[in-house]
């Protein structure tokens, strides 16, 4: 699968890795980069989406979406996200997603609007439950980072997810070129999204990295069983 990833705001608490170690799939454990691991909150807008090296698909192709995510690792050292939940503005896909991967896709609500440095992206989950989670962000985008640190390589490098599926924690590889990042500051944040994955009290804390980028272009390998 190929995907462009548009406008997204990389939003991250630095948290304690027992927190979210039973959040994680079997074989898996938390990244963790100076003593700690972190919490992702990701909204952004997903444009070109398609199969293979063939078009995007049609009306399905192009949605907003918001993740919330971990950090993993396995025993071969194979790094990689833990999606909690997925929201996406399409039906058929938050079904298919969960039909044929498993994946925890939910259809919501969903508005992305920019004025000038200023984006805002608001989500309300339609189904399943907890009806109505979702919460509105806004950030103002600053300038260009030249040297990431490692804690912001460490929350947007991430070169593949860990996934369960059918019983089996698969490692599935990403490719992307690196993120052009830039500077970010929250200036609004309402969410209980990050509650409803089964971390609350987290998004009520300031966060520890807010970050901004144009977007990418990546695609997805094929899925190795983790063992």
């Amino acid at each position: 699968m190929r995907q462009d990833w548009n406008d997204i705001t990389f939003v991250h608490w630095a948290v304690d890795p027992g927190l979210v170690a039973p959040l994680l799939p079997p074989l898996t454990r938390p990244d963790v980069l100076d003593g700690v691991t972190y919490v992702g909150l990701i909204p952004f807008d997903m444009r070109r989406a398609g199969f293979g090296r063939g078009p995007a698909v049609p009306f399905l192709g192009g949605f907003a979406e918001t993740n919330v995510r971990l950090y993993s690792v396995d025993a071969e050292g194979n790094h990689g996200v833990v999606f909690r939940s997925l929201e996406t503005s399409r039906l058929l896909v938050a079904l298919g997603a969960r039909i044929a991967f498993a994946t925890p896709y939910t259809w919501a609500r969903m508005r992305i609007t920019r004025d000038a440095d200023r984006i805002t992206y608001s989500t309300r989950r339609r189904w399943p439950g907890p009806h109505g989670a979702g919460g509105t962000m806004r950030v103002r985008v600053g300038g260009p980072i030249v040297a990431p640190t490692a804690a912001e390589e460490f929350v947007t490098a991430r070169f593949g997810l860990h996934t369960r599926w059918l019983g089996r924690t698969l490692w599935i590889p990403n490719h992307h070129e690196p993120w052009p990042l830039r500077r970010a500051t929250v200036e609004r944040l309402d969410d209980d999204l990050v509650a409803a994955a089964g971390l609350p009290g987290v998004a009520g804390l300031e966060p520890d990295s807010t970050l901004h980028s144009t977007g990418v272009r990546t695609a997805f390998g094929r899925p190795r069983l983790v063992r």
